[in-house]
């Protein structure tokens, strides 16, 4: 009742009409930013976060965190609409979005898209709300060998729950960790793989690679499908919202497991890139059309962007309560936090109890807004696809080459762009999968660091992942799903064969 109490009076705070317009122009500006591939919703945050210090810290953190809302929204556009990622974690949204907007359902697939956003963003608010002084001192015990266990269950669970041959993943994983290590060593400051120039000190950025691997490979391999330069008709009306509200009910279970997957990864934190992975694998697996999925399955949609939403939404948990920002963005308005002279952590509850509550009820109508706004858009988004392909594929490629450029502002991303664009092209023609490789390149200097770090702790004793029963349940699990598919053939053999199988096999007279 405390906190009900607490949040009934975050409403009365942020129902102003200044406030309720600024969280219009953030929704908005937020899903502008989430469709420029390269920008991102860190770094929209950033470039804005000047323009709100004129502004009260509950004005200006509705503001920012409505840009990081319409962010979560946006990416989803152009992964249905063009199979170019606007975000991160909208990767595992284009093995379905994608296709169902080749068969003519782009309407569908983003509707689909931003109501399952919103669902497993109000399931993490409530969370938040309701669960905020437990799950902080939850996610106080996690160290390093927890998180190296929470990496190791993501890429186990892809090698286990993937589609096509466990060794085509194996191997475009491997070297997804190979470019990872590209760089300066995180730990001892040595140069890795770097071959003498100096521009690879910085290593492969993550959304430069997402750009060429998804948005220039697909243009490649569209212009060799016979250069059928011709857009799709889109013809979207209300009656399509609709009629996919009534289709979602269905996939409820797929909605509650996807938004825990994305509350735990966004808590601990993992990130709602390995969240939306983790949910597509597990519905993958669980559903029972899991073997349509990479062709058009609505639940192929909402699995993701479910866990994006959750995780993204509950990475600020942590920033609020101990003062340990989940994600890039939760770092940037941690940032705005201290700027503003506020102090995130346990006394922020108690020392600027309007602020916080101001902060959470701006969640609940922030969605609600950010909903309103994607939705009644989705005609005008859909449309797109209308533009005939000879027009559209050089100003993608020009959006490309200016969200990679905006990156580190240097010309020689563009070059590497074009370079993972190939890699990209040659994956989809010799059938290997790119979401391994992209996972790998997110997570992979993350997970060693965290490998190196609990070695350190353990004096090299790789028993440290069994120190406590959270860790071990974690690496046990994880090491299950990597061998999940030998599992499956040996249950397959041993198992007797079913009475339909008999009977199928006896002759037929």
């Amino acid at each position: 009742m405390e906190e009900l109490g607490s949040l009934m009076h975050g409403f009365a705070v942020i129902l102003t009409p200044a406030n309720i317009g600024l969280m219009f122009v953030g929704i908005t500006l937020g899903v502008l930013i989430g469709v420029l591939p390269g920008l991102g919703g860190a770094n929209g945050v950033a470039i804005l976060l000047p323009l709100t210090f004129t502004m009260s810290p509950t004005s200006a953190i509705v503001m920012l965190s409505c840009i990081y809302w319409g962010a979560l929204f946006g990416g989803a556009i152009t992964s249905v609409l063009f199979n170019i990622p606007g975000e991160p974690w909208s990767v595992a949204t284009t093995f379905d979005g994608y296709p169902l907007a080749q068969k003519g359902r782009a309407g569908a697939a983003l509707t689909a898209a931003f109501t399952s956003s919103f669902v497993g963003a109000f399931v993490a608010v409530v969370m938040i709300t309701f669960l905020a002084p437990l799950v902080a001192k939850f996610a106080l015990r996690f160290g390093a060998p927890e998180f190296f266990s929470v990496y190791l269950l993501t890429f186990c669970s892809f090698v286990g729950m993937g589609k096509g041959s466990p060794f085509k993943i194996l191997i475009a994983m491997a070297l997804g960790f190979a470019l990872a290590a590209v760089g300066m060593d995180t730990v001892t400051g040595q140069l890795r793989l770097t071959f003498g120039q100096s521009e690879l000190m910085r290593g492969f950025d993550f959304l430069i690679a997402v750009i060429g691997l998804f948005g220039i490979g697909e243009i490649l391999l569209s212009m060799e499908e016979g250069l059928k330069f011709s857009g799709k008709s889109a013809k979207i009306n209300p009656k399509v919202v609709w009629e996919t509200w009534k289709e979602l009910p269905r996939y409820w279970v797929t909605s509650v497991r996807s938004s825990l997957v994305g509350i735990w990864m966004g808590i601990t934190p993992g990130g709602a890139t390995p969240a939306s992975f983790m949910a597509y694998g597990l519905a993958k697996k669980m559903s029972r059309s899991g073997s349509k999925f990479g062709t058009g399955e609505v639940e192929g949609v909402v699995a993701p962007e479910t866990a994006a939403h959750a995780a993204g939404t509950s990475a600020l948990l942590p920033m609020l309560a101990l003062g340990i920002p989940g994600s890039p963005t939760a770092a940037v308005l941690l940032g705005g936090l201290l700027i503003w002279g506020l102090q995130p952590g346990p006394l922020l509850f108690v020392e600027q109890k309007e602020f916080v509550w101001g902060l959470i009820a701006s969640m609940y109508l922030g969605n609600i807004v950010g909903l309103i706004v994607v939705l009644s858009t989705v005609p005008l988004f859909a449309s797109i696809l209308r533009i005939p392909f000879s027009i559209i594929a050089p100003i993608i490629v020009v959006i490309c080459a200016i969200g990679a450029y905006t990156v580190h502002n240097a010309m020689l991303d563009i070059w590497f762009m074009l370079g993972f664009g190939l890699i990209g092209y040659v994956f989809k023609k010799l059938d290997y999968p790119l979401a391994p490789l992209v996972l790998a390149l997110v997570l992979g200097d993350k997970a060693e660091d965290s490998f190196r770090q609990a070695m350190l702790v353990s004096q090299g004793e790789v028993s440290i992942m069994f120190s406590n029963p959270l860790v071990g349940s974690i690496t046990t699990l994880a090491l299950l799903m990597l061998i999940w598919p030998l599992l499956s053939k040996l249950i397959a053999k041993v198992r007797p064969p079913k009475v339909n199988e008999l009977a199928e096999q006896q002759p037929v007279d």
